[in-house]
């Protein structure tokens, strides 16, 4: 009888676990697990009979394996996919929305927060554990549009990450709309502006994500809706041109929200307060990134 092989793929689900030295600096590489052959050589001479039991017996524990190994890890990337993107860096920058809650420490329960960032950092982190990805989330609640560039070398541009992903706005639309007259729509274009080019020019090759701020019409937001949506809709186009301008990767969230809205209300079960997302509007937020960037980065699509 011919010797019958039998080989079953096993993602490695072991690497979910955070280790102290995943993150730079001085991380210590994720390496691949393997499925090691322990039979031995005068085993596979017993005779035919014994072979065809030997056989069944693995069979039936590789089929048990394989149903206890969740469904979602029937996309695991192959081999072949596992060099680009090798050790790539998302950082996330912006206000309270990406802040998240986060700490600032290293406790990796709050570390990025409890927002999109974390969610998108959660889902590419499980699917490609061999690439050694590295999230960094900046986010500071409170930050307009000129507190970003204040703390821009510190925060971004040392940090040398390989993606940038910015949302800001909302604070600058509620400062304008509360009477601040240094937060203008032509101020927050140009100061948005100085950010990218400094971007741009230190780091050149690096992958940019511009997010679109985003209302909906629920507590003092709709109270004064006219003047929020004025304001708001000066700086969503502002973003998308100049998504276009620094050759940005362009994630729109103002349809999505009204669609989800429109189709399971009241508006305040995605934004609880019509600028911070619940829960779900968050992971509305991370599917449509997810959505963006995919197009961009291959090795994550």
């Amino acid at each position: 009888m011919g010797l019958v092989s039998v080989r079953l793929l096993i993602p490695p689900i072991f690497y979910f676990g955070y280790r102290q030295n995943h993150l730079k600096p001085g991380m210590r590489e994720i390496h691949s697990l393997s499925l090691k052959n322990d039979h031995s050589a005068s085993k596979m001479e017993k005779s035919d009979e014994s072979s065809r039991r030997n056989f069944l017996k693995q069979a039936s524990f590789l089929s048990v394996s394989a149903i206890s190994a969740p469904a979602m890890l029937e996309d695991w990337p192959l081999a072949s996919d596992v060099k680009a993107g090798e050790h790539f860096t998302f950082l996330f920058q912006g206000d309270s929305i990406t802040d998240g809650n986060r700490s600032r420490d290293t406790d990796w329960n709050h570390v990025l927060g409890h927002g999109y960032a974390y969610l998108i950092a959660a889902k590419l982190w499980y699917q490609y554990p061999p690439k050694g990805f590295h999230f960094i989330n900046r986010g500071v609640s409170g930050n307009q549009i000129t507190d970003l560039n204040l703390r821009w070398q510190h925060d971004t541009l040392s940090l040398k990450p390989d993606l940038v992903s910015i949302l800001i706005g909302a604070n600058d639309t509620i400062n304008a709309v509360y009477g601040n007259k240094n937060s203008t729509v032509s101020s927050f274009e140009n100061d948005y502006h100085e950010l990218l080019n400094q971007t741009r020019q230190q780091l050149p090759g690096v992958e940019l994500v511009i997010c679109e701020p985003f209302i909906l019409p629920v507590g003092k937001v709709k109270e004064r809706w006219d003047d929020f949506h004025r304001e708001i809709s000066g700086r969503q186009h502002i973003t998308k041109r100049l998504a276009g301008e620094f050759k940005a990767t362009y994630v729109p969230l103002q349809d999505s929200f009204n669609k989800v809205a429109a189709k399971y209300p009241p508006d305040s079960y995605w934004l609880w307060d019509g600028i911070h997302p619940m829960p779900n509007g968050h992971e509305l937020i991370a599917i449509e990134w997810r959505k963006q960037v995919n197009k961009r980065l291959k090795f994550i699509g």
